[in-house]
């Protein structure tokens, strides 16, 4: 007798739990809309080779191989390479040159923070 009884406790239980209504998922956050590009200014500069003008780094969405050239964006992942601590950087010419420079910066604030002497790259 003991058997069918701990099978309709059991039974009953799922019932149970199955019933219960369940948690309303939470809404998901909003996603920041962009604001309207009016005329976008450079938010800094690339460091260029002795013989080569500075360039605007772009504020733009379109990869940074379309926005500054095949030239100067490999010159700036190889510097966003050079400083980035991460595993996983931003640091391709797909990506816009403001988020590749971004990384430069958060890289290059990480080092002076952390006290150490950061990478030739982030003197510009």
């Amino acid at each position: 007798m003991t058997r069918p009884s701990l099978l309709a406790c059991l039974f009953l239980g799922g019932l149970l739990v199955a019933c219960q209504p369940r948690p309303e998922p939470a809404a998901p956050a909003p996603v920041p809309t962009p604001a309207p590009a009016s005329a976008p200014e450079p938010e800094t500069r690339l460091p260029e080779g002795p013989d080569m003008a500075p360039q605007p780094v772009p504020l733009d969405d379109r990869p940074c191989l379309e926005t500054l050239g095949e030239a100067a964006s490999a010159r700036l992942v190889q510097r966003c390479i050079a400083v980035s601590p991460a595993t996983r950087p931003p640091c391709n010419s797909a990506n816009p040159c403001d988020l590749i420079q971004g990384e430069i910066d958060r890289s290059c604030a990480m080092w002076t923070r952390d006290g150490e002497t950061p990478p030739k790259e982030c003197q510009s």
